[in-house]
């Protein structure tokens, strides 16, 4: 590579400005485009590239890695269909705040607007779901938009960019300069909370009678795990978790009381709907957490952390807002709290609540069922995996029966929900994480999405388990369509349709098994989990019909729980 100063190609200014941004891996696939870039790329020896089969996978597999590592995930396409397929990757990480750049071919400059061959205006697709894109219109403006896109994706609340390259501006050449630092005007994320409302958020706390710690992925993102850790464990508070917020916070902590929300465990519930005093850390009262937002909290007093202004009131109002970074606003509380809050017989109810309704399924009929595997594979584990879902009821099952002990080990679509979302995320989990098992965990219908991606996870040896969860229907929908929709179970049952997964398993190159009896799990699992160099996968026959309970029905009060079937037609509400 050359050094800052001389004249350089478009291709070779783009190289140089990921190695100033110490960029390890790429994901991507190539084209007409961006075919100077990959003739450059030929002779890069400071990156890895990972080809993958389809451009939604490379930014699910870039979605992966940056929530793993914490760095920026990369991604490569061409023009035209490369760049659009990558649109719902985009809009997942948008939904989850995801640190990731996309870099787009394009047609040359002079061509833009004229439908020339593999042409698309990403600008207008990608404006409504990025934190913010750019059209490089000369190749003087290469290196600084570069510069500008890992720091807007990387700083303040985390985003996808997405960086159109026009085939001109990779083909020409100009003198390289790339800035130290980045400022830009009216973009100054502001990271210390005010004192003043720290401080009074303190004097609540410790005022209250029945507190909750409200914990989302904004924690995680921050860094501020062990901070969280210290403020809870120092002032007895209770810790629920929104799904992105798992591992935040030690599943197996005593004063976690897991999950919260649709499918949130009936205690954690009970105490969000019973505290006084509610404290939101880097969340964003999603309606899958808050149902009906009129009867959330009702009663509580509210304060919320995050840094991003906009979240503030937006679905809740609260009583106290602070904006800033979560791990510095948690250890300006611990050290403003006048006293640990007096919360003896706050804990004596929360622990009636779950003697109350504890989690529990049906275990005595001799078939397999989801929460058997989630829950051998958490104690085979120690909540040291890296767990990788797809979207669907294995999904809430893994949420509900895994206990996370560490950040960054709940990988997930969340706010978009993207079914195809495991399978290219733990390849890219792969590459970012070396010393703990990878688990991808997918319904047997999410995991036909992204399927070619095994070709992927074979060709780089990846040493991920992949585990079919396979109910033979698109079981979450079959859900909703028995309980809301009159047991109408239209273009669910996949029965008829599915593959052998074991043979399509092996058909790529990967050693595959399957079971549908609880005797095989321990065995099987052992298998997968001693298998280091090279992908195994592990299909697991469960019980067709079965459903996650505890559940809020959409837009109703987390008070009103739907804990168990007691026939096809009706629920049981606690």
């Amino acid at each position: 590579m050359k050094n800052k100063g001389q004249v350089m190609t478009g291709a070779e200014i783009f190289f140089e400005c990921l190695k100033k941004e110490k960029v390890e891996h790429i994901f991507g696939f190539p084209g007409g485009s961006v075919l100077k870039l990959y003739e450059q790329l030929y002779d890069i020896d400071f990156l890895q590239h990972i080809l993958v089969r389809h451009e939604q996978g490379a930014v699910h597999a870039a979605e992966g890695y940056a929530k793993a590592s914490g760095k920026t995930g990369v991604v490569l396409v061409t023009s035209g269909p490369g760049a659009t397929n990558t649109v719902t990757g985009i809009a997942d990480a948008y939904m989850d705040s995801v640190p990731i750049v996309v870099f787009t071919g394009q047609v040359p400059s002079h061509l833009i607007g004229n439908d020339a061959f593999q042409e698309a205006d990403m600008m207008g697709i990608t404006r409504p779901i990025t934190k913010h894109n750019f059209l490089v219109r000369s190749v003087e403006e290469l290196a600084i938009t570069i510069k500008k896109a890992f720091y807007i994706a990387s700083s303040g609340r985390p985003g996808p960019v997405v960086v159109d390259l026009p085939k001109d501006v990779i083909n020409s050449k100009c003198e390289f300069v790339y800035p130290d630092n980045m400022e830009i005007r009216g973009y100054k994320p502001t990271i210390k909370g005010h004192s003043h409302q720290i401080k009074k958020a303190a004097e609540a706390i410790s005022k209250a009678k029945r507190p909750l710690l409200y914990v989302g992925g904004g924690v995680i993102m921050s860094g501020g795990s062990q901070e969280l850790a210290l403020f809870a464990r120092e002032n007895k508070l209770p810790v629920v978790m929104t799904l992105q917020g798992l591992g935040a916070f030690p599943g197996t902590d005593d004063l976690s009381l897991g999950m919260l929300g649709m499918h949130g465990t009936y205690w954690a519930n009970q105490a969000v709907d019973n505290c006084d005093v509610l404290v939101s850390l880097g969340a964003r009262f999603d309606d899958r957490v808050t149902g009906n937002c009129e009867t959330f909290a009702k009663n509580a007093f509210k304060i919320h952390a995050d840094i991003d202004p906009t979240c503030i009131d937006k679905n809740v109002i609260v009583d106290i807002p602070i904006v800033g970074d979560v791990k510095h606003i948690l250890a300006e509380l611990a050290v403003e709290m006048p006293k640990p809050p007096d919360i003896k017989d706050w804990w004596s109810q929360i622990y009636e609540w779950k003697d109350e309704c504890p989690m529990q399924y049906e275990d005595n009929d001799g078939r397999l069922r989801t929460e058997y595997v989630i829950e051998k594979l958490s104690e085979k584990t120690n909540g040291n995996a890296v767990i990788v879902t797809d979207v669907g009821q294995h999904q809430m099952w893994t949420a509900q029966y895994y206990k996370y002990n560490f950040p960054r080990s709940n990988i997930t679509s969340g706010g978009l929900g993207t079914m195809g979302f495991s399978v290219p995320a733990s390849i890219g989990v792969s590459f970012a994480v070396k010393d703990r098992p990878i688990i991808s965990i997918s319904g047997d219908g999410g995991f036909q999405m992204n399927i070619q991606e095994l070709i992927t996870a074979a060709a780089y040896k990846v040493p991920v388990k992949f585990i079919i969860i396979n109910n033979s229907f698109l079981g979450m929908v079959r859900q909703w369509q028995e309980m809301f929709h009159g047991e109408k179970y239209s273009f669910t049952d996949l029965s008829a349709s599915n593959p052998d997964f074991v043979k399509v398993g092996e058909a790529f190159g990967i050693e595959s098994f399957s079971t549908d009896s609880p005797k095989d799990v321990d065995s099987l699992l052992d298998k997968a989990l001693s298998i280091n160099d090279r992908p195994v996968l592990i299909e697991f026959k469960v019980v067709k019909d079965d459903l996650v309970f505890p559940m809020v029905p959409s837009g109703g009060s987390i008070s009103e729980m739907m804990v168990k079937r007691i026939n096809s037609k009706r629920m049981t509400l606690l």
